[in-house]
């Protein structure tokens, strides 16, 4: 069976398999992934870019290679090659879990209860609960929700329909030493430098691929291109500028604005803020939604892209 189909069959058994499961709920392979990268940071860190790029090579270079490796034993036995490719896709993708906890936060919210929904915002988000109201708290769910979507599945399609099972891991490792180590704190300042900048790279595929997929099933496509090309530019991140911006115009609100991380507080462009309008409760049920609809569309382009890729090659 050639590589292409391989990928394909395997993809959509893997994204099968989380609409479905959902993440691991015992020994998920992330987390694993998680303790070992925090223990080599344990061993590592020094307030300095190099050691940073150490910890990064170390850290996403070592996963990548297992992953090859695995994918290499392999490479003889079809069955056994998808059967990786759907695990390694179950593994890191994570819509599910994603619409999951931004649900539990809904539900909280229209349930009156604004504590038990700043108890659950951080199972999404770095964001301070606490500075939120019940419509900060709406607004910050819908801008993870759209975010996550590209990091957490679109990404990692296109990276494993680039470079099979070593793609899909390799991109979720360098998503995840990110979200560890890549913000600006004074401890990863400097060295979590490399990560940030490598996840930059990383996500420019994903990214566009989820904006450009959100607009064609967000049922606003004017909307959604206008907003877009207004405002992503805006964004302090040059990943989730056109993403947010994307599910803002889809959706017809109004993301971005002032929010705290660990006690900062960021002044970011409104995105979308001429045609939108505030967040409520029941457009995190649409955000959810307009989330799986982009999925699945990334599940065909990425295996259609690289069954093109295949009958090219051939």
């Amino acid at each position: 069976m050639r590589a292409d189909r391989i990928f394909a069959y395997g993809a959509a058994a893997g994204l099968v398999g989380d609409l479905l499961l959902g993440d691991p709920r015992r020994g998920h392979p992330v987390a694993a992934f998680g303790r070992a990268a925090a223990g080599a940071e344990n061993r590592l860190w020094r307030d300095h870019r190099g050691w940073g790029a150490l910890h990064t090579l170390v850290c996403a270079g070592g996963a990548t290679g297992a992953a090859a490796l695995a994918a290499r034993a392999v490479r003889n036995r079809p069955a056994a090659a998808v059967a990786l490719t759907a695990a390694a896709t179950w593994s890191v993708v994570g819509g599910t879990s994603l619409g999951r906890e931004a649900r539990a936060v809904g539900g909280a919210l229209a349930a009156g209860d604004i504590e038990l929904a700043r108890e659950r915002l951080p199972h999404l988000c770095g964001r301070d609960p606490q500075a939120l109201d019940g419509q900060q708290i709406a607004r910050a769910v819908v801008e993870s929700v759209a975010e996550n979507t590209s990091d957490a599945v679109v990404g990692a399609l296109v990276w494993g329909a680039l470079g099979g099972v070593p793609g899909l891991v390799g991109f979720r490792a360098v998503n995840t030493l990110d979200a560890m180590v890549g913000h600006k704190s004074p401890r990863y300042r400097r060295y979590g430098w490399a990560s940030a900048r490598l996840d930059d790279v990383a996500g420019w595929p994903g990214a566009r691929l989820t904006a450009v997929l959100a607009v064609a099933a967000g049922g606003r496509p004017r909307e959604a291109v206008r907003a877009w090309r207004a405002d992503a530019g805006r964004h302090p991140s040059p990943n989730a500028g056109p993403v947010e911006a994307s599910f803002a115009g889809a959706l017809g609100v109004r993301l971005g604005g002032t929010l705290a991380y660990g006690g900062r507080v960021e002044h970011r462009p409104v995105l979308n803020g001429e045609a939108g309008r505030d967040v409520r409760v029941t457009d995190i049920e649409r955000a959810v939604r307009l989330s799986r609809r982009v999925s699945v569309l990334a599940l065909a382009v990425c295996a259609a892209g690289r069954l093109a890729m295949g009958r090219r090659a051939g």
